[in-house]
């Protein structure tokens, strides 16, 4: 019954952005079904935020539908699936769809006109973000979505262990789980150059073949420069770059090899020099790297406090918005392979409880606008997930000061949190991906259970409430709410001025 649900959202997501002919490309994240179209024109964006299933949509350097974790990766094989029975079946291009045009008369703001102004403010912050930097950052973080789900999946299995091992049960089942928690963060390194490879358009097990070489036991035996060598020295960081040298001694390599040796000599020189170079200079760089990664991260909130957690939760929801948010991703590996845990997840989450907060104010204050009233009831428990999109872009993006007042609330948050690492209970995530109440399964810290889950919990009540206070009372301007808090229905219905005239208006029907 579930496989029939997702495929008939699949199925109704398909002709709303212009058919499987306008489709190139189908990928997805933990959240997002991300589609590349030849025809922007031919999407019909209200239609597909109206969708049960879909939270909103955003438009990045692709089109993105959010469905929220767990839907999106049951109906992106179908929407696939989809896609080739209707290519292989001859499909028949499909016709732009004619909009309809709204009226010009002055009426209230609705959620589908807020929805509109955030697509708006998207497209024009697009070309503005599609620098240099953060088009790499974008496929640096393309490279460790497709990891999530086992991060996540492991996290949550490190938890249970460590859970079991402090009570003493089931001493049999301990080592097992153990092993299937640490057998995949083992071996990341491989899945990094693979995917890394593929990323940058290099042959994708050229790259774990490369990258394999950091996890090796052997490469203990190697004695380069005075200096010794560890196993997984480099972590991450010295896969990505070595799978990533890897790529140009390929291309290089298909450039001036000839034809009839290119499928000897590219994968050997490709392998050997990019491998020799990772033995006796990348691992160095990379260990180097890392390990200030990690002492950067404690020190910040071990010194940094209230003051770091403040910055860093007030200015997560802007990264999210631009989508860089994701760029983040190698530094939380880094410090889970480090340390067991990211400290630094915990305190991005409560930009999504600031978020929240804020949201449930501008319900508060809006009455009589039941639209966007409508809207946030169905985005809120998604937010209370931590899938903050639907909102950011549906309702406090382009309202405008509730967006500010949103980071307030997640900047509190944050200090909330980095005021205990700075007094030494210093806690984190086991993975990376899900936030606010979700995240709840995946912590772990030096202290108890119940004191790092009671912290995490005030952290995310304090952002809740911040939140909901900063907009409450600052979110809005007084020709804000003339213009907001009134009924759409009411605005839109012709009969509804005709009492000033002197002719009672018609009563409405009941639909």
């Amino acid at each position: 019954m579930s496989t029939d649900k997702n495929r008939a959202t699949a199925a109704a997501i398909l002709p709303l952005v212009g058919g499987p002919d306008n489709i190139t490309s189908i990928a997805h994240c933990m959240t997002r079904l991300r589609i590349s179209l030849r025809d922007r024109s031919l999407v019909q964006d209200e239609a597909l935020r109206a969708l049960p299933a879909v939270l909103g949509v955003v438009e990045d350097d692709t089109y993105q539908i959010v469905l929220g974790p767990g839907t999106v990766a049951r109906v992106t094989p179908e929407f696939e699936a989809l896609v080739a029975e209707a290519r292989s079946a001859a499909p028949t291009p499909t016709a732009p769809a004619s909009p309809s045009p709204e009226a010009a008369t002055a009426r209230t703001v609705t959620a589908d006109d807020l929805a509109a102004q955030g697509a708006a403010l998207k497209e024009a912050q697009k070309a503005r973000n599609a620098t240099p930097l953060k088009l790499f950052l974008r496929r640096i973080a393309n490279i460790f979505v497709p990891l999530i789900p086992a991060l996540i999946g492991c996290g949550i299995i490190a938890g249970l262990n460590g859970l079991l091992t402090n009570l003493g049960w089931v001493p049999a089942v301990v080592p097992a789980l153990a092993a299937i928690a640490s057998g995949f963060m083992s071996l990341i390194a491989v899945f990094v150059g693979y995917n890394t490879a593929k990323e940058f358009g290099g042959t994708p097990v050229l790259g774990g073949a490369v990258a394999a070489i950091i996890v090796f036991p052997g490469v203990a035996k190697i004695d380069a420069f005075g200096l010794e060598l560890k196993p997984g020295q480099g972590g991450v960081l010295g896969a990505l770059a070595a799978a990533l040298l890897a790529v140009y001694v390929e291309k290089w390599c298909r450039r001036w090899v000839p034809e009839t040796l290119d499928v000897l000599v590219t994968p050997t020189l490709t392998v050997l020099i990019s491998g020799l170079v990772t033995i006796f200079g990348l691992m160095y760089l990379a260990g180097g790297a890392s390990a200030a990664i990690g002492t950067f991260a404690n020190w910040l909130l071990a010194s940094g406090g209230a003051f770091a957690g403040l910055v860093l939760g007030g200015l997560f929801l802007p990264l999210v918005m631009l989508g860089l948010h994701q760029a983040l991703i190698p530094i939380h590996t880094t410090l889970i392979e480090q340390d067991g845990y990211t400290v630094l997840l915990p305190i991005l989450a409560m930009a999504g409880a600031g978020q929240v907060g804020a949201a449930i104010a501008v319900y508060y204050r809006l009455p009589r606008n039941g639209s966007i009233r409508a809207t946030i009831r169905s985005a809120l428990p998604a937010g209370f997930l931590g899938v903050g999109e639907p909102l950011i872009y549906g309702v406090s993006l382009p309202l405008g000061r509730p967006f500010v007042t949103a980071c307030i609330g997640g900047a509190a948050g944050g200090a909330f949190v980095g005021l205990f690492h700075q007094l030494g209970v210093a806690f984190g995530s086991t993975a990376i991906g899900p936030s606010g109440w979700a995240l709840f399964p995946l912590l772990d810290g030096r202290s108890s259970a119940g004191i790092t889950l009671a912290i995490y919990a005030g952290g995310l009540l304090v952002g809740y409430l911040v939140g909901f206070a900063a907009t409450y009372f600052f979110g809005f301007t007084r020709q804000m709410l003339t213009d907001l808090d009134t009924d759409p229905d009411q605005d839109q219905d012709p009969n509804a001025t005709t009492a000033t005239a002197g002719t009672p208006p018609k009563e409405r029907v009941p639909a």
